[in-house]
């Protein structure tokens, strides 16, 4: 099963190539963080803090579940609602 990182990546990298930018204008620019920050997020090579995940949804924007859920076609959420 994959972690919140990997979550966060696959979210915010289906966001950003639904909206046709790059991570360093859509991202690193609105969301007032360094513009090399996003990519590594991204890739789930660093970790996001609630303050960077606040900072990513206003940029985008979106709410902060659209970036921490499985999208809804995700084969995980079915295993997952089979577990009590």
């Amino acid at each position: 099963m994959e972690d919140m990182p990997d979550i966060l990546a696959l979210n915010l990298r289906r966001l950003r190539l639904a909206k046709g930018t790059t991570q360093e204008e859509e991202r690193g620019r609105r969301a007032d963080i360094d513009r090399s920050y996003p990519g590594t997020i991204e890739r789930a090579e660093h970790k996001a803090t609630v303050v960077i995940v606040g900072r990513l949804t206003a940029a985008l924007p979106v709410l902060p579940r659209g970036l921490l859920e499985l999208p809804a076609n995700h084969p995980h959420l079915a295993r997952l609602s089979e577990n009590p």
